[in-house]
């Protein structure tokens, strides 16, 4: 069987969590919206502990989390929301990267169409975008910046605690944190980061569930739009039934994310260097600044090997990819490569290895004996 290596795709779920889930599948069933009978009244006590366990890694209230199905879903609430919003009558203009994911930039061309400005910020060849780039692009109707944490496709982790102490209190500031939401936990404590887009099932819990965190400055949290209507929950931005028993599987992978995060990033560490050894021994070339990249991704391009070829060679030994597993079905080039001025070749031979501190050891002399069969 494949040893899983696509970690940034999704995580296996924690056993904790999944025994979670399956008591409020099976036996606390109740609708958190009931409140005439103890199902609801127990549904509503655990769907509010998990929503204290979200905020507690980002250190913030109870209240400013809001649950939907996941980061997409957050970021199109936080840019489509916005726009909607009074204040997105007069201030038309967006500070993006070009290297964010789908569920940001699709939005945002959306809103291009109804007359909004974007401005990309491309990143050099560390794969980091500069932040007084990001600073400068400011305008007086600059309405949000929203800039990723970390990348999906590279790791590299981008510097928005520097562009959170930089920017003016007139702009909105919104980070996309799916592969870093309790991974990277004090850069997101920032309270000058006023949205936080993540993902369960990027930290061991469901898929199908994430959450937006809207902190409130100077008393007032950004005027978010609501996307649905009907039914009033979560404060009224994302309406509908709650998945309870999703929610607590959240609550409780937040949770073991904060208690057991040293030593996960020791174990990811460790697996990183056995990684790291085995690229080099094959003559890889690591795309993005090592020194800024996340503990459990590395994106590689190998000598005279192309990333479709090697994946096929390693089926059955490595699960791993070139890219985002929300534009796998593509054969595009890479736009996060592309945007950091890779030339096409590096690009075609680029293979993303992600992992975490349940992964088993990997057999790496056989790994770079099958893939020298190949170069």
């Amino acid at each position: 069987m494949s040893t899983y290596l696509d970690c940034s795709a999704t995580t296996p779920v924690e056993s904790e969590v999944l025994d979670v889930m399956m008591r409020y599948l099976a036996e606390e069933y109740g609708n958190a919206g009931s409140r005439t009978h103890e199902f609801g009244v127990r549904a509503k006590q655990a769907v509010e502990r998990a929503r204290e366990e979200v905020a507690t890694v980002a250190a913030a209230r109870r209240d400013d989390v809001i649950f939907t199905s996941g980061a997409t879903e957050s970021n199109n609430i936080v840019l489509l929301g916005l726009a909607r919003s009074a204040v997105g009558a007069t201030r038309r203009h967006i500070v993006t990267t070009a290297i964010e994911h789908k569920a940001v930039l699709e939005p945002l061309q959306h809103l291009v169409k109804q007359g909004f400005e974007v401005t990309l910020i491309h990143p050099d060849r560390s794969g980091r975008v500069d932040a007084q780039a990001v600073l400068d692009a400011v305008r007086p109707d600059t309405l949000l910046v929203s800039v990723m944490h970390a990348n999906n496709e590279t790791g590299i982790v981008q510097p928005v605690e520097a562009i959170a102490a930089g920017l003016s209190e007139a702009v909105w500031l919104h980070v996309d944190a799916a592969q870093t939401f309790g991974k990277l936990v004090t850069p997101l404590q920032n309270s000058r980061i006023d949205m936080i887009s993540v993902s369960a099932h990027k930290i061991f819990g469901p898929k199908g569930i994430g959450a937006l965190i809207s902190r409130r400055r100077n008393g007032q949290r950004a005027p978010l739009s609501p996307l649905m209507f009907g039914g009033g929950q979560e404060r009224g931005v994302r309406p509908g039934t709650q998945a309870v028993h999703l929610i607590v599987g959240f609550g409780m992978a937040a949770h073991i994310a904060l208690r057991d995060h040293a030593q996960r990033q020791a174990a990811c560490l460790k697996f990183r260097d056995d990684v790291l050894t085995a690229m080099a021994q094959l003559g890889g070339q690591l795309n993005g600044d090592q020194e800024h990249c996340l503990p459990h991704v590395l994106n590689v391009s190998l000598p005279g090997l192309n990333s479709e070829a090697a994946m096929v060679t390693l089926k059955g030994l490595l699960a791993l990819s070139n890219g985002s597993a929300c534009t796998s079905t593509s054969y595009e080039p890479s736009h996060v490569l592309v945007a950091m001025g890779l030339d096409r070749e590096c690009i075609e031979r680029a293979l993303r290895l992600s992992w975490c501190h349940l992964t088993p050891a990997v057999d790496w002399p056989h790994v770079c004996e099958v893939l020298r069969r190949m170069m």
